[in-house]
């Protein structure tokens, strides 16, 4: 017999008669490394959870099923649903808890989104524009949470909807497919995103991936232009950006800190790396960022 799925307010945490929040925002290792990164099955009666995973890997348990973490992932958990976790040590990322009677659109409303958020979704943020907004949109949420300025509560509610709404629209855009439909290309660009995940902050070129996946590079470009819409060359530069990025908006460290910690030996190349994909340089990009928050 089966034991019983129990209820918590948030990870570990008996459920109150009444939460006195209406979000809450912390990292993943801050909770996960105090369960030895496996958090067990349990549910939330009156919350609706996002979690936002920008590096690392794992698994997503929802109920029987188990999904496979590939960063940058954005994963929405609606109330009562029975979930899991299992995460790698060099887990990154946010989770928002938010009380599900506050959202403008209720998980299982009669709309689209509404639908949307009543079924748990693992959405990959890294093969669109709008993948990478929702992706920035997460650290804005986190990085005002955090802040407590003032107007947070109109911001709050503006970023939560655009992630929640955009995310929505990029389901609708690549609908899951069955197991059948599952292309030999497909599980090969799964796996070289893998690798890039893994190996990106040593610059590996495109003709490394190749070679790794037992392609050409010539073939590794074509499969992965018919899947992304990009070239091989294109994810791997897009991968380190978005990653500088993040950096960017999570970490105090110094524009030449974070462009060691992603293998730029030369600060200088690193500035125009980062100016070439972007148009801004790393300090005239964080300090835009930081002035939308209000820093």
């Amino acid at each position: 017999m089966k034991r019983p799925v129990p209820t918590y307010e948030l990870y570990g945490e008996e459920a109150r008669e009444r939460p006195d929040f209406w979000l809450h925002c912390e990292t993943i290792p801050s909770r996960s490394s105090l369960h030895h990164w496996e958090i067990g099955l349990h549910r939330h009666e009156s919350f609706f959870q996002i979690l936002y995973i920008g590096d690392g890997s794992g698994d997503a348990i929802f109920g029987d099923t188990v999904h496979a973490i590939r960063p940058p992932v954005m994963i929405t958990v609606p109330p009562a649903t029975s979930h899991g976790f299992r995460f790698s040590r060099d887990i990154d990322g946010f989770v928002f808890t938010v009380l599900a009677s506050h959202l403008r659109v209720s998980p299982g409303e009669r709309s689209r989104l509404g639908a949307w958020m009543a079924a748990p979704r693992a959405t990959r943020l890294d093969t669109s524009e709008d993948g990478r907004y929702v992706a920035l949109t997460l650290a804005r949420l986190g990085a005002e949470w955090e802040a407590n300025r003032s107007h947070r509560t109109d911001l709050l509610d503006a970023y939560l909807t655009s992630a929640l709404t955009l995310s929505a629209r990029l389901d609708e855009a690549h609908p899951a497919k069955d197991d059948a439909a599952d292309t030999q290309d497909e599980r090969r660009v799964e796996h070289f995103l893998g690798l890039v995940q893994q190996h990106h902050r040593a610059h590996k070129p495109a003709a490394f991936y190749a070679r790794e996946l037992g392609l050409s590079p010539t073939h590794l470009n074509r499969i992965a232009r018919s899947v992304t819409g990009q070239s091989a060359h294109e994810i791997i530069t897009r991968k380190l950006t978005d990653e500088a990025r993040r950096e960017l908006v999570f970490t105090r460290g110094s524009v030449q800190e974070i462009g060691f910690r992603l293998g730029f030996a030369d600060p200088a190349y690193f500035s125009r790396f980062f100016l070439r994909q972007t148009g801004m340089t790393p300090r005239a990009w964080r300090l835009a960022e930081r002035t939308k928050l209000g820093a």
